[in-house]
């Protein structure tokens, strides 16, 4: 499998543990990218858990093959897609996650489903 971006939904299914986010992904976490804006959104929730900074920067750094730092190539690129994902009420966050994947033409892992209704130049692998 090659590279693929993986958005905080997925990484979130991963690491709770969902059985089939296991199985989508456990062939491809070690080769994929993260926006720092979806490691932002996963240490978040990480975080309300109770995790402690250093363990959730510890845990998505042994997880996923490296975090992409969300530069202004990419703000664009986001800020672009908002009138194609308003009607499907994506966030900054998911946009991020899309802006990374077509930065780097690489295929996008999300939980998502609606995020399959969209007409845009990269693969949307749902993983569940």
């Amino acid at each position: 499998m090659s590279e693929a971006v993986i958005d905080a939904s997925a990484l979130l299914a991963f690491l709770k543990g969902e059985e089939r986010a296991l199985k989508e992904l456990e062939d491809i976490l070690h080769k994929s990218f993260i926006s720092s804006v979806n490691f932002c959104e996963v240490a978040t929730i990480l975080g309300g858990l109770g995790m402690p900074k250093e363990t959730i920067e510890e845990v998505v750094e042994e997880t996923v093959n490296k975090i992409v730092y969300f530069d202004s190539d990419q703000a664009l690129i986001a800020a672009g897609l908002r009138d194609l994902t308003k009607p499907y009420g994506l966030s900054l966050g998911d946009r991020a996650c899309l802006a990374l994947g077509l930065t780097y033409k690489l295929p996008v892992y999300t939980a998502d489903k609606i995020w399959k209704n969209l007409d845009i130049d990269i693969p949307i692998e749902l993983i569940r």
